[in-house]
């Protein structure tokens, strides 16, 4: 089945079956590796995209529902100058990744959350990214990368 969304700003048709796992599709049929398989099931983060806008678990998504949609991957993320997102810049500043699996989706999430919290506390931030899950505890890190991040993106405006 022929399935049209547009990923990363790209329109794209997709043949595969209505019931695929987004994730599948944006890793083995359009190439889209920074989008990571984990736990399959929803709970660890690691797959989140942003689908219209909104984050999501790509690995619970069906083609069928992103169907005609805007899909938004790690690969897509950075600025129309070609640079870095400010979430991605404040990542690599802060030294965050330690094995780095679990990082797009931590990415993915935090930069859906500073788009509708442009200065939040680190109780929000702890709340907003309590879905991804990092095998190598990063947590604090994170955290420094969302505060630096927001700053950031609050200088901009």
């Amino acid at each position: 089945m022929a399935v049209e969304l547009t990923v990363n700003g790209e329109h794209r048709t997709v043949d595969a079956l209505s019931d695929t796992p987004l994730l599948w599709v944006l890793r083995d049929d359009l190439g889209l590796t920074g989008t990571k398989y984990s736990c399959g099931i929803g709970e660890c983060g690691a797959c989140t995209v942003h689908l219209d806008g909104q984050p999501v678990a790509a690995c619970q998504v069906s083609l069928s529902r992103a169907a005609g949609r805007s899909v938004t991957t790690i690969e897509g993320l950075a600025g129309d100058d070609g640079g870095p997102h400010p979430v991605q810049a404040a990542w690599v500043a802060e030294n965050v990744p330690q094995c780095g699996f679990c990082q797009s989706g931590q990415i993915m999430t935090a930069t859906a959350f500073l788009a509708h919290t442009p200065d939040p506390d680190d109780a929000a931030i702890d709340a907003a990214l309590s879905g991804n899950l990092c095998r190598c505890g990063t947590y604090q890190r994170v955290r420094r990368a969302v505060r630096r991040a927001a700053a950031t993106m609050q200088e901009a405006k």
